[in-house]
């Protein structure tokens, strides 16, 4: 029997997007067990009014990007509010209405089962379920090493935890333990793969007998990534530096010239790429800020981390759950991390043990295991 899969996404901010194309990619993967799925990937975003989309997604963006230590203090504070509260009432009511479209949309498809990576749909589905107007089996994937209030919604098949710590938590909040799975948060099906470091490494240049770390993400409060490449690459000597710009195509040019005047062999800017997984197989370290998708790429690819700049509330737990497991160091600024990387050149075994660390914790096949849970319930296994 053909089973479909209807994997539900937010785009506000990119892993919840991320660990449904993981999971889309996973039920790819299934024609060698006999299986036949059909999985159809939707944003809710693309199915609300531009005004909700504006404030649900773009708000959010602004709030952590310029405001970060607000919101900090609305994650605390959603965290601590109660389901039945008159502003969480209000908040549900204003997103169901937003989200008729959506509703269609799921009909049409007629699925079999459904899996959310963002409470949003969830929440919805779940008023739903209750009217007796959803009969498919809705589960829900946290997508961070944390579980917020918001996450916590009862009418749901299954959770899917990033860990054994939150799926205790999840029991400890009144959700049934036969319905809780620990399962991590899936990652693309490549950093699960065999890479070969030297013929990537000189691929891009790189020496691959000397090492390489890797910079994603924000500059550490320098003011942007050339800045930080240029500080860490003036300080210490002897490692190499990949720096991944994204979509930043004036970032991608500074630090190209940045690498052509002072740092020719030691300096490699990178555009944007969807084989995150190559540039981490060619390097010893990321560099990078905590969220849920991407340490748990670099987990899954045994890379230990120096963590920075995390956002208040879910990126600082997951900081918190990374170096509490050995897998992460954290700096807060510029010159912390130009120390930390000098402690670990001078340390190579403590390096080699948060390597072991990060492996011991990543779940690189977590994605094929979440559709293999979902396929095995339908299946009554």
């Amino acid at each position: 029997m053909k089973r479909r899969i209807l994997l539900l996404s937010v785009s506000a901010g990119a892993g919840h997007v991320r660990a449904a194309q993981a999971l889309e990619a996973a039920v790819s993967t299934l024609a060698g067990d006999g299986r036949e799925v059909e999985a159809l990937h939707l944003d809710v975003m693309d199915y609300v009014p531009s005004s909700f989309r504006r404030i649900y997604a773009d708000f959010y963006l602004r709030l952590i990007t310029r405001h970060p230590q607000l919101w900090g203090m609305l994650y605390r504070i959603t965290d601590d509010s109660r389901p039945e509260a008159l502003t969480q009432r209000m908040r549900r009511t204003i997103e169901r209405l937003n989200t008729r479209r959506l509703r269609a949309a799921i009909a049409q498809f007629a699925p079999d089962a459904i899996v959310c990576t963002h409470f949003l749909p969830a929440e919805m589905l779940a008023r739903q379920i209750r009217k007796g107007r959803i009969h498919a089996p809705v589960w829900l994937q946290v997508t961070d090493f944390d579980l917020h209030r918001m996450w916590v919604i009862p009418e749901m098949t299954g959770y899917l935890a990033a860990s054994p710590e939150i799926a205790q938590r999840m029991r400890a909040v009144g959700l049934p333990a036969t319905r809780v799975h620990t399962t991590g948060i899936p990652v693309m099906p490549a950093f699960s793969g065999p890479h070969d470091r030297r013929s990537l490494s000189t691929g891009i240049g790189l020496d691959p007998d000397r090492p390489a770390y890797l910079v994603m993400g924000g500059g550490a409060g320098v003011g942007g990534l050339d800045k930080l490449a240029d500080a860490l690459l003036s300080t210490a000597n002897g490692f190499q530096l990949v720096v991944l710009a994204g979509r930043n195509a004036a970032m991608l040019e500074r630090l190209r010239d940045l690498a052509a005047s002072r740092y020719p062999d030691r300096l490699f800017p990178q555009g944007y790429t969807p084989h995150v997984d190559r540039l981490m197989a060619c390097c010893d370290l990321a560099i990078t800020k905590p969220g849920g998708l991407t340490t748990s790429e670099c987990l899954a690819m045994g890379l230990p981390m120096i963590v920075n700049a995390p956002i208040p509330g879910q990126e600082e737990r997951n900081a918190d759950y990374l170096m509490e497991q050995g897998a992460a160091w954290k700096a807060i600024d510029a010159v912390s991390l130009a120390w930390r990387i000098g402690q670990l050149q001078a340390q190579p075994a403590r390096l080699a043990a948060m390597a072991a660390s990060a492996r011991a914790i990543g779940r690189p096949h977590a994605a094929r295991e979440v559709i293999h849970t979902v396929l095995n319930q339908l299946d009554g296994a």
